[in-house]
């Protein structure tokens, strides 16, 4: 483990305590649980690759075809009016 020091508001550090004399566990337990649960929420929030690659599968399992051409004319595909 490495050791690290953090400055917490009171409340915070009121909240902390109260939570390890109710679990019967160390500050330091409950503040490394709690540090951990947030991570993974964060971790799992979708980023715009995430996303393109869920289109991307769509794509693959409804069998969205796109044009032929798409990848030598994608100028005019994006860009000229229909």
């Amino acid at each position: 483990m490495i050791r690290t020091q953090v400055y917490l508001p009171k409340d915070l550090y009121r909240n902390i305590d109260l939570i390890a004399k109710r679990e019967k566990k160390p500050k330091a337990q409950v503040i490394r649980d709690t540090l951990e649960e947030g991570l993974k929420k964060k971790r799992t929030s979708k980023n715009a690759g995430h996303v393109l690659l869920e289109i991307a599968a769509m794509a693959k399992k409804y069998k969205w075809k796109g044009p032929k051409d798409l990848s030598t004319n994608h100028d005019k595909y994006l860009y000229e009016e229909a």
